[in-house]
């Protein structure tokens, strides 16, 4: 059994390493994106029913593109909150147009 991971700076680069293909952060990141619009939805219409649905477009379209893309288990299912924290610094990171820089910094740094 691997060693647990006792950092936030040791998560960031295996949690990239989870995140390998193009098409999985892809659909990870529309995931988060449609979760953040359901989100911001959800406060401008006073529908709390969307955040609910915020919450599971998110997970499951992370689940999907780890189950089905990437073909591994979610980093969420063992470190829940670092895994909450990555998917929106990789969203950020992504929406400034620095994620494929990041992930090439760590490709094969034990990710």
């Amino acid at each position: 059994m691997p060693r647990a991971i006792q950092t936030y700076a040791e998560f960031w680069p295996f949690y990239l390493g989870e995140h390998s293909k193009p098409l999985t952060r892809a659909i990870h990141l529309a995931g988060t994106g449609l979760g953040l619009a359901l989100l911001l939805a959800a406060a401008l219409l006073g529908n709390w029913w969307l955040l609910l649905a915020a919450v599971v477009t998110g997970y499951a379209f992370a689940w999907l593109a780890h189950f089905l893309v990437e073909h591994n288990r979610p980093a969420t299912f063992a470190y829940p909150l670092w895994s909450f924290a990555s998917d929106w610094k990789m969203f950020g990171l992504f929406a400034v147009g620095k994620l494929e820089a990041e992930v090439r910094r760590y490709q094969g740094a034990g990710g």
